[in-house]
């Protein structure tokens, strides 16, 4: 570590107690930065990563609201307003009880740059709130919704702020926030992403996070002359970047053999197909049920509880070729790291955002593993709800096709970008430096040109 990353992390970790997260990713972007800010001292002088490490703004607001039984219930809100410098503030929402500042912080950060990646003009941001949304009707997650949005309406806008969804926030959820900020601002205007099919949503949007790393698995294996045809593939998470994850690598003829949710996870020796694939989204996105129960339908399958005790992960202990943590962030620490290359993976793309810890990282890194970032490698989502802006700005619903076709050649140009700046800075075949300057060029450039605001 360079003596100017480790004084910024020191003024950092000052200036921003009790946020581990955001400690981290910082950290990872800044040791890749290195390379670039000794060779261009201009983005060192006006204080350029030092400004992208400070919100724009940070919105806080309570949000009361009332359950079906008539009791108060007061949670917190927040959106995190990171950087505008190439586009309106773009991210999701999260709702789940582990939501606090440094965790949103973390997600915003990491969202300036993985915007960048996608060629598309947006800024990055993140928001949410500490409600949990798991086993609540419908009604009192409506009721949720319309106290949340009636504050951060205030703040967003087709051209200002456009979040999407995220963990907690599904297509339910986002069509009450939409329902109340049409309310409140009367107009319709495509201030979410996300949105139904019906009233301005894209197609491909659900799909598009697990797609997307898929596609990027398969641009990185391509560069060894492989594909995913045949190959074992490990999955965390059972949400929706999970679920499309699984759709792909089926599509593309691979073969999954895990599953997890907060309980425990699933192993199918003899994978997991489209039929298997289509009971787990019944029993997630309708029954909202949990992946035990996937092993009472098909009996080729183990459940193996969660066991909060162990300093590993056993998911990650499995023979396979391939490795998709689409779950949530440093679900990969370092033994999970050393039993995925034991057990003879040859690439990890991440559909989660941050889920390999830093020990992780430089253990993948080492091995000189096909390992793809999370700014990179799940990049696709952001990427269709930008095209989902872009057709609501039109008043034009594009085809399937054409979404997907988008996508993929947006994935690719994301490959080229990270293994061109790889390149570029010394350190061929590194993804994450790549990813990492890559994404902070365009936004640095821009602030430069804008000037110090």
């Amino acid at each position: 570590m360079s003596q100017y990353v480790k004084d910024l992390m020191a003024e950092v970790k000052a200036k921003n107690p009790a946020e581990p997260e955001f400690h981290q990713a910082v950290e990872e972007v800044a040791a890749s930065l290195t390379l670039v800010l000794e060779r261009h001292p201009e983005y060192r002088a006006a204080k350029i990563l030092e400004r992208i490490l400070e919100p724009e703004r940070v919105i806080l607001f309570r949000v009361p609201w009332v359950d079906d039984q008539g009791e108060v219930h007061i949670n917190r809100g927040y959106r995190i307003e990171m950087n505008s410098a190439i586009g309106p503030y773009k991210g999701g929402l999260r709702f789940h009880p582990s939501v606090n500042l440094g965790i949103l912080k973390f997600l915003a950060f990491e969202q300036v740059f993985k915007n960048s990646l996608t060629t598309l003009p947006m800024g990055g941001g993140k928001g949410g709130s500490d409600f949990d949304p798991k086993g609540k009707s419908d009604l009192k997650i409506m009721r949720f919704c319309q106290a949340f949005m009636s504050e951060l309406y205030r703040h967003i806008g087709p051209d200002t702020d456009v979040p999407a969804g995220d963990i907690g926030v599904g297509g339910r959820e986002i069509g009450y926030l939409f329902g109340q900020y049409k309310k409140l601002k009367n107009e319709f205007t495509g201030v979410l992403t996300g949105k139904g099919l019906n009233w301005g949503g894209s197609l491909i949007r659900p799909e598009a996070t697990g797609y997307g790393s898929v596609y990027f698995a398969s641009e990185m294996l391509s560069t060894k002359n492989k594909t995913l045809e045949g190959k074992k593939c490990l999955v965390s998470g059972s949400g929706n970047v999970a679920q499309y994850t699984v759709e792909k690598i089926n599509q593309l003829g691979g073969k999954v053999l895990t599953m997890s949710d907060s309980n425990g996870y699933i192993f199918d020796e003899k994978g997991i197909d489209a039929e298997k694939l289509a009971f787990i989204m019944e029993l997630k996105n309708v029954r909202r049920g949990r992946i035990k129960e996937y092993t009472d339908k098909f009996k080729s399958a183990v459940f193996f509880p969660a066991d909060p005790k162990l300093d590993y992960n056993p998911l990650w202990n499995h023979k396979a070729d391939c490795a998709f943590p689409s779950a949530t962030q440093n679900e990969i620490n370092g033994k999970d790291a050393q039993n995925l290359l034991n057990n003879g993976i040859l690439c990890v793309s991440e559909g989660a955002n941050m889920p390999t810890t830093l020990e992780g990282v430089n253990i993948f890194l080492a091995a000189k593993l096909l390992y793809g970032p999370g700014k990179a490698a799940n990049a696709g989502g952001v990427a269709v709800s930008g095209l989902e802006m872009a057709q609501n700005s039109m008043r034009l619903p594009w085809t399937k096709e054409e979404v997907d076709s988008r996508l993929k050649l947006i994935m690719n140009k994301i490959h080229t970008t990270c293994m061109t700046m790889a390149d570029r800075f010394g350190t061929p075949g590194n993804y994450v430096n790549g990813a990492n300057i890559g994404g902070f060029l365009k936004v640095a450039d821009a602030m430069i040109d804008q000037g110090v605001v």
